[in-house]
């Protein structure tokens, strides 16, 4: 069964423990609360089932000591489901309720002032709702002042925060709402608070957020941690991961998907007229398709905002071709070596005779500290070994003799016209290859070089003639890729941060464009910078 990032528990009712009885205390007193919109008698605050599961979930669970399990929780929903709403709640429960802690510290942080306005504009307006809350407390939110709830008995203070991080060094927060992380530009403030978490015992963050786009940014390095755990990669019992997103085989025209991702839809937010119009609207236009998949069915958009090209399309081009039916036709192959620590990939291209191109690839990973080095780049380099995806080379950096006879199997066995390199770390690997009799050739990794080879991978690509197993590793890094376009149309492929890796998609670049080279009847040795290998 494949795995998946959805949050069951929240419906299969499977017991949540409360040895304390702290889950049902939270959700007496947020019950308790009024809420100017609601629709419940003396407008009591409305707490559906599956919020209810959630709170239960995180304040249940204890130590023996009576201490709280959970310290982080990771909400990521779709747009209009009340994730601010249920945010204050919790707010509140630390701020005037049994969670509070005498003189402590509650923060709403935003990338601005006007989102983390939102947050606390509910909680106050929550608030305001009770006479006898609003004789206990004190607020203050007048017009570009700071916004804070003061709890008169206790001093306990909700303050809400923006982007100026270097201000919010000194704080000590027993509870902090991290509101749509995915737009946060910079990590000033998030270090700011983190710091102030860790000097606190029993702190709780909440990260509430629709999806977001891109790798190269906090927000999805925080979503990659957070799925890696709800998949059940990485054992961490204090930190919740709630994860109501769209799978990448599920149809984004169909109504179930949208009833699963959005909680709230079936007790009528959001509204499903208005889905159903969105979505009709976004059928003839991709950039309506893509923000309705991010933030009506919370698919965090590929690895980076400006990618090569089109996932989707990539994605749809998968077929179980067998090796042995790959063994006729022309092949070359690209390789991209690496420096220590970095990966190392080696592409086949095969060119069939109505154009089509399948890509084939094959990884190589220094062995030592292989965990460390998944930690280090958010993937699962351990269970990708196990499954055969990754060559896991003995030591700390990749011998390249492993790329050598790799390359030399598969010219062993297929009809292999070239094979490419960039000759900066592979002079030593290409003269062996080349006293073997192998066809190597240059292809410098200049900008003309690969802006051509990226063009002609992406035209392969977006044309639906890219043919591929579905290789998972070959995907993450054709999803990491960030590209770049100069005025002549030239593309730069680049890492969105220092620990993406794409050698699986420059490799792959070097090897269907030499294939696209040869499809158009062009000598195999006049493409800009690429030479024969000679002595």
């Amino acid at each position: 069964m494949t795995a998946s990032t959805y949050p069951a528990w929240i419906y299969d009712n499977s017991p949540i423990p409360d040895p304390f009885g702290f889950g049902e205390r939270a959700v007496r007193f947020l019950r308790l609360l009024k809420h100017p919109n609601s629709t419940l008698p003396k407008r009591a605050f409305q707490l559906f089932p599956w919020q209810e599961r959630i709170v239960r979930r995180i304040y249940g669970p204890r130590h023996p000591d009576g201490s709280r399990i959970v310290r982080n929780v990771f909400l990521m929903i779709p747009r209009g489901n009340r994730k601010t709403s249920l945010a204050a709640a919790l707010a509140l429960l630390h701020t005037i309720g049994p969670e509070k802690v005498p003189a402590g510290q509650v923060i709403f942080a935003a990338s601005d002032r006007e989102q983390a306005g939102i947050g606390f504009r509910e909680a106050a307006n929550i608030v305001r709702a009770d006479k006898r809350l609003v004789a206990a407390t004190r607020i203050y939110d007048a017009h570009n002042s700071a916004k804070k709830i003061v709890l008169k008995a206790q001093d306990v203070t909700l303050i809400a925060v923006s982007s100026d991080g270097g201000a919010q060094h000194g704080k000590t927060p027993s509870f902090t709402l991290i509101d749509e992380i995915h737009v946060w530009k910079g990590r000033d403030l998030w270090e700011a608070l983190k710091s102030g978490m860790v000097k606190v015992d029993q702190s709780l963050t909440v990260i509430a957020t629709t999806a977001g786009r891109g790798s190269e940014n906090l927000g999805a390095e925080q979503y990659s941690y957070a799925r890696r755990v709800a998949l059940g990669e990485i054992d961490n019992p204090e930190y919740l991961p709630i994860i109501f997103e769209a799978g990448p085989d599920d149809d984004w025209q169909d109504e179930a998907v949208w009833q699963r991702v959005n909680p709230g839809l079936i007790h009528g937010f959001p509204s499903l007229s208005g889905l159903r119009a969105a979505a009709k609207e976004a059928e003839g236009r991709p950039s309506d398709r893509y923000a309705f998949q991010q933030f009506n069915l919370n698919l965090w958009m590929a690895h980076s905002r400006s990618p090569l090209f089109d996932l989707d399309t990539y994605d749809a081009r998968c077929f179980a071709d067998d090796l042995t039916d790959l063994e006729a036709l022309p092949c070359w192959i690209g390789v991209d070596m690496s420096i220590s620590g970095d990966l190392t990939a080696v592409v086949a291209a095969f060119l069939h005779d109505d154009g089509q191109i399948t890509v084939k690839p094959w990884f190589f990973v220094p062995g030592d500290d292989l965990k460390e080095r998944g930690d280090r780049d958010g993937v699962p380099y351990e269970r990708w070994r196990d499954e055969g995806l990754i060559t896991a080379v003995p030591g700390p950096i990749i011998a390249p003799a492993a790329v050598e006879d790799c390359v030399r199997e598969l010219c062993g066995r297929f009809d292999v016209q070239e094979v490419a390199f960039d000759p900066h770390l592979a002079r030593v690997t290409m003269q062996h290859l080349y006293d073997d009799g192998i066809p190597t050739v240059e292809m410098r990794q200049a900008p003309l070089t690969m802006g051509v080879a990226a063009g002609d991978l992406a035209r392969t690509v977006n044309g639906h003639l890219i043919r591929h197993d579905g290789h998972p590793v070959l995907r993450h890094h054709f999803a990491s890729v960030v590209a770049s376009r100069n005025d002549t149309g030239l593309i730069r492929m680049h890492k969105g941060k220092k620990t993406d890796r794409i050698d699986g998609a420059i490799a792959a670049a070097m090897a269907v464009s030499r294939a696209c080279a040869a499809e158009t009847n062009q000598s195999a040795y006049n493409a800009a910078d690429a030479d024969l290998f000679t002595f």
